[in-house]
């Protein structure tokens, strides 16, 4: 089935503390004075402000997608969300810019997505992969906030090997797509594909706590301000993949995918 080949653009862009230590740099680059190094600082709450807007941005593009489902809003959100990502990783400081077309692509993307899982399974799926996906944010929120997992070098070293994993085992299964095969268990249902989709659904939440740090990193690190647009951007990125990944994991739980 179609859905099944379309998740590959919902991966979250390196965001190692290298971004922050070079984003100083960046700011030269781009011509800007060293007044505004100074003056201008991201902050914890300007990224989490910043990652409001995004959202709004997106739910409006959403509910259009979800109103008027087609092909190429889906394919043309997804590419061109990859497209801006690749940019932007490259490019921080036009984050300012760039983050709100994302949100506006990627929300294009989301809508047709859900529309075609709410024609196969019911629009109740839509409302439980989002409520799902936020519980799990509020969630990875309250662990990150306690301390009761610590995001070190090691944890992140872990979480992009494991996204790596991820990343190669969804190439393979769009590349086998056009030659009529799929990967052993992806996507056939049955217990196995249930567990791969959980440990993805896993990663995604663990990547969360990798957000919530980078806020917090680019504070200390004294980032500039086009930063807090750069972080809530990666926020958003990993929000959207793990809703998605919560629509196919729902999906598999009914039997019919």
């Amino acid at each position: 089935m179609a859905r099944r080949n379309m998740f590959s653009t919902s991966r979250n862009p390196f965001m190692k503390e290298k971004a922050f230590q070079e984003s100083a740099r960046e700011v030269l680059d781009a011509g800007m004075t060293p007044s505004h190094i100074i003056t201008e600082k991201m902050t914890a709450a300007g990224a989490v402000n910043k990652s409001f807007i995004l959202f709004g941005i997106m739910m409006l593009t959403t509910v259009f997608s979800y109103g008027n489902p087609s092909p190429l809003l889906m394919w043309g959100g997804a590419i061109g969300g990859l497209i801006v990502v690749l940019i932007t990783s490259f490019k921080r400081h036009l984050s300012p810019t760039l983050a709100p077309v994302y949100a506006a692509l990627e929300g294009l993307f989301v809508g047709a997505v859900s529309a075609i899982y709410a024609s196969s399974f019911g629009g109740t799926i839509v409302f439980h992969a989002v409520t799902l996906t936020f519980s799990v944010l509020f969630l990875m929120l309250f662990i990150y906030k306690t301390g009761i997992i610590k995001v070190t070098e090691r944890l992140r070293m872990g979480l992009y090997m494991a996204l790596g994993a991820i990343v190669l085992v969804y190439l393979m299964s769009f590349i086998l797509g056009f030659f009529g095969m799929s990967v052993p268990f992806l996507h056939s249902g049955g217990t196995i594909s249930i567990v791969i989709s959980v440990v993805i659904v896993g990663v995604a939440a663990m990547f969360l706590l990798l957000d919530f740090d980078n806020f917090e990193k680019g504070e200390q690190y004294g980032a500039p301000a086009y930063m807090e647009w750069f972080c809530a951007m990666g926020l958003l990125i990993t929000l959207v993949w793990l809703y998605v990944e919560m629509l196919r994991l729902l999906a598999l739980l009914s039997g019919r995918d």
